[in-house]
């Protein structure tokens, strides 16, 4: 049973958990657009920029089902404190490093408490939602990290203007205020195991971590989007250089506010599948952008695909967990959505560096094209051939 009274999403410890995200992500998405710049200044190439990126994300994917079992063990209000502290010395440790080199270590490091964060989070927010509106409150507490993608990397690059170390120094700040939000949420009651889930108590969701491969094949080509987006305008000759990411943030909020409200009544399925199938042809599109209003149009329907395909596919997967174990079912799904970032940020900043923008983001649309083959196929193997239609 869902921590909220009756079928109210709009509660105040939604609207806490809204500003920590706001926080969270604000943060997060200066240090991500700026870092390879950063990285390039004091003397790396490319493939190590992507390799922030990379080691943020494998970390956290190769952590992300282990932290999300210490969430359910712990609590969620304890880990998201934590982290936030810890990350703010890392905010701190990114200032004073002048080589590319250790700023990959740290950055490794980082990710581990970054899962840590994500899967409390994610934890925390399901438990307050009303179980018929989950994917529809997902989606707009989505808006909290959708709005800061649109927001934070142009006035990542404004303070970057002044120096890393100034911007490291902002970062810093915006963690600590993390940190103090966290600690005024309320802490949520302990959830007894349920009978249907008792079976189910080793620390990996083995069920929800193979479906989330769907996502990693997606966010394959976010990553090397996030990482790549403001470079590739910059060889395109594109300004603002953050112009794929404000596209894609707008796009991402309006099929949010026209579409979220009806995910539960339409069917998580039934709403994953188009989403799926647009995200790659968002990135089709960007392999074949020349100028603006091409970059731009990548951007609103890779938006509208991942903004719609997040939710829809987080209410699927956490709905089929018990709710002690919605930590270890998100974090299943973090691991296989960082991977597939990591891998891509990685393994497209390699093939940018030998093959150039358009060749490596063909091969991100294809495999996003895949996702939803292998859903289908992985989905049928686990429930005996029959499809999940109902919504929890």
């Amino acid at each position: 049973m869902s921590s909220s009274s009756g079928d109210d999403l709009f509660t105040p410890r939604f609207f806490a958990l809204f500003a920590f995200t706001f926080t969270v992500f604000i943060s997060l998405f200066q240090l991500l657009p700026t870092a390879p710049y950063r990285i390039l200044a004091i003397g790396g190439s490319t493939t190590a920029a992507g390799l922030f990126l990379g080691g943020l994300t494998y970390a956290s994917a190769l952590s992300a089902p282990f932290t999300g079992s210490l969430v359910d063990r712990l609590g969620q209000r304890r880990v998201l404190i934590v982290t936030s502290l810890i990350i703010a010395v890392f905010s701190a440790m990114y200032a004073v490093t002048t080589s590319h080199v250790v700023m990959i270590g740290l950055v490794v490091i980082h990710g581990i408490f970054w899962s840590g964060l994500l899967t409390a989070s994610g934890a925390y927010m399901a438990a307050i939602l009303p179980e018929k509106r989950r994917a529809e409150g997902l989606g707009y507490w989505g808006f909290a990290s959708v709005t800061s993608i649109g927001v934070a990397p142009s006035f990542g690059f404004f303070v970057y203007h002044f120096g890393w170390f100034t911007l490291c120094m902002e970062m810093l700040a915006l963690n600590l205020l993390m940190a103090f939000i966290a600690w005024k949420l309320p802490e949520l009651p302990p959830k007894a195991p349920s009978s249907a889930a008792a079976p189910k108590q080793g620390l990996i969701e083995w069920k929800a971590l193979l479906l989330s491969v769907t996502m990693a094949l997606v966010s394959f080509g976010y990553g090397a989007l996030t990482s790549f987006s403001a470079l590739f305008a910059d060889w395109l000759g594109v300004t603002p250089r953050s112009l794929f990411l404000i596209a894609m943030a707008v796009s991402m909020l309006s099929g949010r506010l026209l579409i979220g409200r009806t995910i539960d009544r339409i069917g998580h399925r039934r709403v994953l599948f188009p989403s799926l199938l647009m995200s790659a042809l968002g990135l089709a599109m960007t392999a074949m952008s020349t100028g603006p209003l091409m970059l731009g149009a990548a951007g609103l329907v890779f938006g509208l695909g991942y903004g719609l395909m997040w939710p829809s596919f987080a209410a699927f997967i956490i709905g089929q967990s018990g709710p002690e174990r919605r930590g270890a079912a998100y974090g299943a799904m973090i691991a296989a959505f960082d991977t597939g970032i990591g891998t891509g940020s990685t393994v497209l900043g390699m093939a940018i560096q030998q093959y150039g923008y358009r060749p490596a983001f063909v091969v991100a649309a294809i495999l996003a094209a895949m996702s939803v083959p292998y859903f289908l196929f992985v989905e049928r193997r686990q429930h005996g051939g029959s499809e999940i239609t109902h919504v929890e």
